[in-house]
């Protein structure tokens, strides 16, 4: 019977202070151990990993590459649980449009306690550990039922614990409460410094592109944004990232804004934007880029699938995933990143006629 090692090890790593080279011999241990953890102990997971990479001994690969992967359409098709049922106690769903399925995360106590902790650990890495006043680009019923609820609510509570005095600073319609923001910056005792977080496009629509209308501007130059998802429809409109920080700036004077990779199936080991603006794998993640068609792993700059690893899920099996996303790496322990380890673009998503491809492909070879 496979014993899992203490995760704390990790959660008291330096997290981005050690070499690529380092990090993996490190994680290849873990990973091991999850991949038996999960075959051990979740039938679903058992049966893909028998009938797609050969059973049991690929828990055992000596490379990153061979270990077991699921598509994470999985997650939204089989619930996938590893932990007994009556221990879970919180389930995350992925946002989706009407009539998407979505995908189910069955979180247990030690797993949601570990993801937390490493959530913190990255955070204040860019943060620091003082708690700001705290902006959040939406509005404030997207958060209901605590138990159950979508990657944009599990988002803005994670990261409600890095503010105080939270201010949702759009109203339901996603209308900015221009009033309401101005009274809030006002009276928080924030003066111009505040810990602002919200999903990328909803930032441009309810804050850029609103103050841009108004014609006017307000004082944050002291403060940090920090933002995820939404490029897609940005991209649709010829807004770049440079663009977006730029214009951003212009009517906000917001001058640190960080860019994260994460995803509900794999919840706290999000891909921060290094200095170089591309995203920074954290010693609790790894990435690896796969051929769409082949599902072979690509050189470093080559496009392909994003496969995403993490040390820290044991209640569902989700440590390794490939995802939807097309992206590229694009360097590794860089100088001028200020982090070492991996770091990576995301250049968009996969077509669907891929991804159902790729699916297929890992369930059925």
């Amino acid at each position: 019977m496979i014993e899992l090692s203490d995760v704390n090890e990790w959660l008291e790593t330096s997290v981005y202070g050690l070499s690529e080279a380092e990090k993996i011999t490190r994680q290849m241990v873990r990973f091991r151990e999850l991949s038996h953890w999960h075959y051990e102990h979740c039938e679903a997971y058992r049966n893909i990993v028998d009938a797609a990479f050969g059973g049991k001994k690929a828990c055992d690969a000596k490379r990153l590459e061979d270990l077991p992967f699921l598509p994470v359409t999985m997650f939204k098709s089989h619930e996938l649980r590893t932990s007994p049922k009556e221990s879970i106690v919180k389930v995350l769903t992925s946002s989706g449009t009407t009539g998407q399925a979505v995908s189910k995360i069955f979180i247990d106590r030690p797993t949601g306690i570990s993801m937390e902790k490493a959530l913190v650990k990255i955070m204040q890495h860019f943060l620091g550990k003082q708690r700001w006043p705290m902006i959040i680009l939406d509005h404030k019923n997207v958060i209901k039922d605590r138990a159950s609820f979508s990657a944009r609510g599990a988002g803005i509570l994670g990261m409600s614990q890095f503010g105080i005095k939270p201010f949702y600073a759009l109203q339901d319609d996603l209308s900015l409460d221009w009033e309401g923001l101005l009274d809030y910056i006002k009276n928080s005792g924030g003066g111009n410094r505040f810990f602002l977080f919200g999903f990328t496009f909803m930032i441009w629509l309810g804050l850029v592109e609103e103050l841009e209308k108004k014609g006017k501007t307000i004082d944050l130059s002291q403060s940090v944004l920090v933002h995820s998802g939404g490029w897609k429809k940005l991209i649709d409109q010829a807004v770049s990232p440079e663009e977006f920080r730029r214009r951003l700036k212009a009517v906000t004077g917001i001058n640190i804004c960080l860019n994260f990779y994460g995803m509900v199936e794999q919840v706290g080991g999000v891909f921060m934007e290094n200095e170089l603006h591309y995203l920074q794998a954290s010693v609790f993640s790894q990435v690896i880029i796969r051929d769409p068609l082949t599902l072979q792993p690509m050189p470093d700059g080559e496009k392909g699938l994003v496969q995403v690893l993490s040390v820290l899920p044991t209640s569902y099996p989700g440590f390794s995933i490939l995802t939807e996303d097309i992206g590229v790496i694009r360097g590794i322990d860089h100088p001028d990143a200020g982090m070492k380890g991996k770091f990576f673009e995301i250049l968009g998503r996969v077509p669907q006629a891929e991804l159902r491809g790729c699916s297929d492909t890992v369930s059925s070879s």
